[in-house]
């Protein structure tokens, strides 16, 4: 997902999805090479030599390594993602004007790139890095063009809701400085908040508003952050308090400072809430109460300004395919067809009588399936999740040659955003060790999380899914950062569902309702490329949509209703999953029918994860140059 505190700089283009990770604070050096030279290897006729390659491919990937640095460098936010200290107690500029800013550096770095390095002159990975950085600069200018048409307050991405979660998250404090710097960013909030609001006037100008369910999410995440002290006398600390409370303590305990110089910064932090905070946040509540007076009950992308043809940019950028909503929507269809039949076929193992929609009922509503709403019933569900990654980790080297190094925890949704947060989700380590991989599980409601959906989530958010993919993409050498930091949601979310899949040849999901679990999961997402189309461009209405995921999912009616209220603020990004995890299966199973008994699938995983995430057309290119260089070897 793209973090959308900075969705308007170039970041976008480079860092597609940064949440959570880390990089060196070391900055990169400049490119090597005059330009002189530069422009004798692009004109450079010979065939090259194999240290000519070399050569041309490290000068590329330092000048890559540049232009992050620089990048980076006008994102306070990202460099805290990044595990960088810069700039600390800053907020990102997201005004129009920088957003205009930023692609007009894109577009210079490009064109720098053409002019001063050979395509011709590099290695695999150098030539993957070239064609993804004309790609992100193809798809930001396409972005531009709907600068307005994703909603700034919403209840996935809303930065109402989407401030205290990275101060919370992300806002590390190891020093005195760094709680400062807290301070400085609690201060901040008015100027960041203003910006956006000013950003969401803007959209509503030009017709773009979100629907009218949205608000009452905003307006209770934005509730929820001014309740609690210093808000008021509850004797409760509100989430940011009781987060900078916790992290000041904790500075005191390890010595780092004193007992009187947490009181000063618990005071100071005090004050910022009280005068910068908590008046911000009152004159939002208000503006955005306003603004929902005017907000219809219209969900689809197609009621927007030019909304067809934004919707068609979304698709192209979540798929990295050029399919249309129509041929999402078939294929959506026959894979719902074709998924029901072998859940069928798990009723008849289990000796269920009836139809499947009362197999759905069933699996909904029997409390067999669900642990109990309590603390203790949360922590088991934990330890267990945690359980299985454990055990999946013990069998990676079956069907793996490559693992991660970063370690992965297993933790709840925190309860300040668990109200409007998925329904699971994926935080990535910092490469220096000192932040895990984390999947939370959001169990505000356990009669959404089903255990028979245990372990297919857990593969999916953990191992071998996303912490597998992201963390071994971050630790690749010879690659430029903005590869192992980046990325695409077709690769990435497709991995993440075949390798809810994978667990099932390996021998898992030995219970049938395990595995009418993973396959529950599987037609959930095949039914998002039907839903998804039917409301952004079929023009569904949101009850519409709901009821075809119950009348075709085992799923209970809140993951329905939270599941099509995500889509309509997300238009096409559900979309990628299924397709991603079709892609794959589809290299695979031609990889096996052209290799024969030289396929192993540890090595078609390399060729998959190896190059970190990439476009699907370029990982079909990659997937039938291993076959043919497999099928050539002895």
């Amino acid at each position: 997902m793209k973090p959308v505190l900075i969705a308007r700089s170039s970041v976008l283009a480079l860092l597609i999805a940064t949440a959570g990770c880390a990089m060196n604070e070391e900055a990169a050096v400049p490119a090597a090479g005059t330009e002189a030279a530069a422009m004798e290897a692009v004109a450079s006729p010979e065939t090259p030599s194999a240290e000519d390659i070399a050569a041309e491919s490290a000068r590329l990937n330092e000048w890559f390594d540049q232009k992050f640095a620089e990048t980076i460098s006008r994102s306070p936010i990202t460099q805290t993602y990044l595990g960088i200290k810069d700039n600390y107690g800053e907020w990102d500029d997201v005004s129009d004007a920088n957003a205009l800013k930023e692609l007009e550096i894109l577009r210079a770095d490009v064109a720098e790139m053409e002019t001063s390095f050979n395509p011709d002159l590099l290695d695999h990975q150098a030539k993957i890095s070239w064609r993804i950085a004309e790609m992100n600069l193809k798809q930001a200018e396409e972005d531009y063009k709907y600068l307005h048409h994703g909603y700034v307050f919403d209840q996935m991405n809303g930065v109402q809701a989407e401030i205290p979660a990275f101060l919370i998250n992300q806002h590390q404090i190891t020093s005195k400085s760094d709680a400062e710097a807290y301070i400085s960013r609690l201060n901040g909030v008015p100027a960041y908040l203003e910006q956006n609001l000013e950003n969401a006037r803007i959209a509503l100008a030009d017709g773009i508003q979100p629907p009218a369910f949205v608000y009452k999410y905003v307006l209770s995440d934005a509730q929820g952050v001014i309740t609690g002290v210093p808000f008021d006398d509850s004797g409760k600390d509100s989430p940011l308090m009781g987060d900078f409370r916790k992290k000041v303590t904790g500075l005191v305990e390890n010595g780092t400072i004193t007992q009187a110089e947490a009181d000063q910064l618990l005071d100071e932090a005090t004050d910022a809430l009280t005068n910068s905070v908590g008046p911000a946040y009152k004159a939002a509540i208000a503006e955005l109460g306003e603004q929902a007076k005017t907000a219809t009950t219209d969900d689809g992308a197609w009621k927007l300004p030019d909304g067809d043809a934004y919707y068609a940019s979304r698709l192209t950028d979540y798929t990295t395919t050029d399919m249309t909503a129509e041929e999402i929507h078939n294929l959506g269809l026959a894979e719902v067809a074709r998924i029901h039949d072998e859940m069928r076929g798990i009723m008849k193992q289990v000796g269920f009588e009836g139809s499947l929609k009362e197999f759905f009922d069933f699996t909904r509503t029997d409390p067999q399936f669900f642990k109990p709403n309590t603390p203790e019933g949360k922590a088991e569900y934990l330890d267990e999740a945690t359980g299985w990654i454990d055990q999946m980790r013990e069998d990676l080297p079956n069907v793996f040659n490559t693992f991660p190094k970063a370690d992965m925890i297993v933790k709840a949704v925190e309860p300040f955003r668990e109200k409007s947060a998925g329904k699971a989700f994926y935080s990535r380590p910092a490469p220096d060790g000192s932040r895990p991989g984390t999947y939370y599980a959001n169990l505000y409601r356990m009669q959404d999380m089903p255990t028979y959906q245990m372990q297919a989530l857990a593969f999916h958010e953990g191992i071998p899914g996303h912490h597998m993919q992201i963390a071994i993409a971050q630790e690749l050498t010879g690659v430029p950062k903005f590869r192992k930091y980046g990325g695409f949601t077709a690769f990435s979310e497709g991995w993440g569902l075949y390798s809810e899949y994978l667990p099932k040849e390996m021998g898992y999901y030995s219970d049938p309702y395990d595995d009418f679990g993973r396959l529950a999961m599987e037609i959930w997402r095949a039914a998002r490329l039907v839903v998804d189309t039917g409301i952004h461009d079929q023009h569904w209405t949101r009850e519409q949509a709901i009821q075809y995921l119950l009348d075709n999912t085992p799923n209970p009616e809140g993951d329905a209703r939270k599941a099509i209220e995500r889509y309509i603020v997300m238009p096409g990004q559900a979309t990628a999953y299924k397709i991603g995890m079709n892609k794959i299966v589809e290299l695979r199973e031609k990889a096996k029918a052209e290799l024969g008994d030289k396929f192993d699938i540890r090595d078609f995983h390399d060729v998959v994860l190896k190059d970190g995430a990439v476009p699907l057309d370029i990982l079909e290119e990659n997937v039938d140059a291993w076959i043919t260089e497999t099928k050539a070897a002895e």
